[in-house]
């Protein structure tokens, strides 16, 4: 290798935003970059340009930066090894795939589409055991092959694959992995658009960028011996290969798809994930560190990443695993980076304004120790705040109100009684309103459910609060009387 220090690449498609999958390989290779002291690189694949979509581009890096990833070159930030756009790398990959065919190790294929669905056509006919192209053109002489040029004739380049004997890969993770040449057909390096393939475009620029470790999916297992036989034929030293395990379904059936819920890192931070619950979610789907340790954040995983630890079995994909990290996150959060996180979500929803006043902000922050234990998606925090954020709340029905046994006139009663005791309560503080209230149902003759119950229904209407006393304190005196009184008097007949 001609770099002695650790370079790592994540070379996405954007042909659709980054998926979970995706997230993954770009968080091992970040922690194996700075595990190592080592750069980790962005670079865009975009030469399938039929595919290619501008807003997916926006997403994967804005993904990626709230994932925390960030990348030491790219195509933002520029590098020594640029550009970092394949499709700007082009002059390069037309200069290797050229030389190629100089050397006779790859060819001119002038075979029309038409000519190349019907060989497939006949392959199925016949249920051959391989398919792939029959290499018609691959031993086209020198004349032919410069007369079709001068004719204008379309034409590829392909690799001349060898014949016979295998292909030995070395994998970080599984081993020695063999490939019988016979089954591997002579694949297209460089398109007749004068685009490259993505077999040919991702040797050249991982030899170029001076790539040390390629750590991808599985899924490109079958693709790497025609790597590797590039590698050779440019004489080149092939990067130390590590292919990441498979992602299956939540029940472990079958590889994670749409059908099994969200897919992509838009769709997680839309539904309320923090990037650190994600990535230590996606840290532990193949990698497993020396104890029993679960929660890592990425600077400690940083420190302790390595690829011996690395599993090669599928692994399933449990999203109640990673609702369990969220919620221990968002508890650790502090009051105010909570609120800021919770403010789109309640914005949204049109319970705080866009932008938000400070004083606003500053409510906000006061209500987060009261909810955070009880959140465990970021869009919850509207269901346990919004009675705080509104100055008027709907009465709650009556049905609402009775406790269980109790009649409405039994409630008016102890609505009515509470309202007078908190009008002439002073300070306004939980340790003053416990005792006044507890106070009032021993006076009463009631057990405190039975009053607590109705108060709290009355002033938020809901059943299930954060504590009482803290609820009536962040309320307010004035917004706790009046909405009493509002619940009171919908009991009166």
């Amino acid at each position: 290798m001609t770099s002695k220090q650790v370079r790592v690449r994540f070379a996405p498609s954007p042909t659709g935003f980054l998926h979970i999958g995706g997230a993954r390989t770009a968080l091992y290779n970040w922690l194996f970059a700075r595990a190592n002291g080592g750069k980790f690189i962005l670079r865009v694949e975009d030469t399938d340009r039929t595919r290619f979509v501008p807003e997916a581009l926006e997403d994967i890096m804005t993904s990626l930066r709230w994932l925390g990833l960030d990348w030491d070159e790219g195509p933002d930030c520029g590098g020594d090894f640029g550009p970092y756009y394949q499709s700007q790398r082009l002059p390069y990959y037309q200069q290797y795939a050229e030389q190629l065919v100089r050397e006779g190790k790859a060819y001119y294929c002038f075979c029309t589409p038409e000519r190349l669905q019907e060989v497939r056509a006949k392959q199925e006919a016949a249920k051959a055991a391989t398919f792939g192209y029959d290499r018609h053109c691959r031993d086209l002489d020198p004349a032919t092959v410069e007369r079709l040029k001068a004719e204008g004739r379309p034409y590829v380049i392909r690799f001349k694959m060898p014949l016979t004997g295998t292909t030995v890969v070395q994998d970080a993770l599984r081993g020695e992995l063999s490939f019988d040449n016979s089954t591997l057909d002579d694949h297209v390096l460089l398109k007749s658009d004068g685009f490259p393939t993505y077999h040919l475009a991702n040797t050249v620029d991982d030899h170029l960028m001076q790539i040390t470790h390629v750590m991808r999916a599985d899924e490109w297992i079958p693709s790497t011996p025609r790597h590797v036989l590039q590698y050779q034929a440019f004489g080149w030293e092939p990067p130390v290969f590590a292919h990441l395990p498979v992602l299956l379904s939540p029940d472990g059936k079958g590889k994670l798809s749409k059908r099994h819920g969200a897919t992509s890192v838009r769709e997680y931070r839309e539904q309320g994930y923090l990037p650190e619950a994600l990535n230590n979610f996606l840290l532990l789907l193949g990698w497993h560190p020396a104890d029993d340790q679960e929660v890592f954040r990425i600077e400690e995983a940083a420190k302790l990443f390595s690829l011996d630890r690395i599993n090669t079995s599928p692994v399933a994909f449990q999203t109640d695993k990673l609702a369990w990290f969220n919620g221990l996150y968002i508890r650790e959060l502090p009051a105010e980076d909570l609120a800021r996180r919770c403010l789109p979500y309640l914005q949204k929803a049109e319970l705080l304004p866009d932008p938000c006043p400070p004083e606003r902000l500053a409510y906000l922050n006061r209500l987060m120790p009261l909810v955070r234990e009880r959140i465990k998606l970021l869009p919850e925090i509207t269901d346990w705040v919004d009675f705080f954020l509104q100055e008027e709340i709907p009465v709650p029905p009556v049905e609402l109100l009775l406790p269980k046994k109790t009649t409405p006139d039994e409630v008016r009663r102890l609505l009515a009684a509470a309202y007078d005791t908190l009008k002439e309560l002073a300070p306004f503080t939980e340790v003053v309103l416990e005792e006044a209230l507890r106070g009032l149902a021993e006076q009463l003759n009631v057990k405190t459910g039975q009053l607590f119950m109705p108060i709290r229904v009355a002033v938020t209407g809901r059943t299930a609060t954060p504590g009482l006393f803290d609820t009536l304190v962040l309320l307010g005196k004035d917004r706790v009387l009046c909405r009493l009184k509002a619940a009171e008097e919908s009991l009166t007949v």
